[in-house]
């Protein structure tokens, strides 16, 4: 895996986890637990969708 985008290499990183990771470490800058609790729910919900490119990581 890369560790710069948690995605296996050799793969394009998925831009919807991408976007949940930014949102999350936003709000954790903002000391916004409750959003950053909400958005590793959502990215674990994404990365078990078909639409994700990296299923099975992380």
């Amino acid at each position: 895996m890369s560790a710069e985008t948690g995605s296996p290499t050799g793969q394009e990183p998925c831009r919807g986890c991408q976007q949940l990771r930014l949102a999350e470490a936003l709000a954790n800058d903002q000391h916004d637990h409750s959003t950053a609790t909400d958005c590793r729910v959502l990215l674990r919900r994404h990365q078990n969708t078909a639409a994700c490119s990296e299923r099975g990581s992380a």
